[in-house]
């Protein structure tokens, strides 16, 4: 993962919000009808915080069946994004018949906040999302996390990474869906840049630092990603199955970063963005499949 430019933001911003990203999950036409928009709901108030969850529900009743619920971080470098990016993802998802929620984190500014933030965000949010089982209507033992890129690296950390917490209201994801994740970042500049004296980028990093099983994980990559390596996305998935886990990893050769068949590093970074849309669909049909074995959708 690269700093995000000036250019890099408006870029990923007018990508992911104009649905390229979502491409990777095109309207499915047996789903449910998805919601058309999201209520607003602040999951984490602190003295200069203040973090909404962007929930969106499938516009069909369970008939008093909880559903599962998603969680989606964007991607942006730990620097930028918003809830809004993953607006897209959201509604393929509610039509999947699964309540989605879009949520927001603390972004790194070089000073005082760092990737560390949003990793302890992300775990409250998930946190806050069982908690309010009952009033979302979902299962709290049925939710996944959906992470792209550095959002992955959020999802994945939820995992990862042991909390005091957990002996109240656990924040580790019942499975994992990550698209282009940053999961290993040793050698990776940035994510030290952003943590300055807080802390080592080896002290982040997930493939380092598995210790138990996971849970049941599905990644997307490009097999010429220079944003987030094959090699490391593959030591990661190799790692968790060790663990006892299960991680499907499906490889989608001569494609870069979130797809991308354009492979100039610089434009992996900076744009353009072309996604291959052959490889999009066919990573939605993997998705879909699934949720469909987890039980999650049918």
């Amino acid at each position: 993962m690269r700093p995000c430019s000036r250019h890099k933001a408006r870029w990923l911003q007018a990508c992911l919000i104009t649905g390229l990203l979502a491409a990777v999950f095109p309207d499915p036409s047996n789903a449910q009808m998805p919601a058309s928009g999201p209520d607003v709901m602040v999951y984490k108030s602190a003295p200069g915080i203040k973090l909404t969850a962007h929930v969106f529900r499938p516009v069909e009743s369970a008939a008093g069946r909880p559903r599962p619920a998603i969680v989606l971080l964007h991607g942006g470098g730990w620097t930028t994004g918003s809830p809004e990016w993953m607006y897209d993802d959201a509604r393929f998802y509610t039509g999947e018949g699964l309540v989605a929620v879009a949520g927001e984190y603390r972004l790194s500014d070089q000073k005082t906040t760092t990737p560390l933030d949003a990793m302890e965000d992300v775990r409250d949010l998930i946190r806050w999302v069982r908690r309010n089982a009952e009033k979302l209507a979902i299962d709290p033992h049925r939710i996944a996390v959906y992470g792209v890129s550095a959002g992955g690296h959020l999802a994945a950390s939820a995992a990862v990474f042991p909390h005091e917490e957990e002996s109240k209201i656990s924040s580790v994801p019942d499975s994992l869906i990550l698209l282009s994740p940053a999961v290993s970042l040793v050698g990776d500049h940035w994510p030290q840049l952003l943590l300055g004296s807080r802390g080592e980028v080896k002290d982040i990093s997930p493939v380092e630092n598995i210790q138990g099983r996971l849970p049941p994980m599905m990644i997307v990559e490009g097999s010429a990603d220079t944003e987030t390596p094959l090699a490391g996305v593959r030591h990661f998935c190799d790692r968790a199955k060790l663990a006892g886990g299960a991680c499907e990893l499906h490889v989608y050769p001569r494609l870069g970063h979130i797809l991308s068949r354009n492979l100039d590093p610089h434009a992996q970074e900076e744009g353009p963005f072309d996604q291959d849309p052959a490889a999009a669909m066919d990573a939605h049909k993997r998705e879909h499949e699934f949720l469909i074995r987890l039980g999650y959708t049918q």
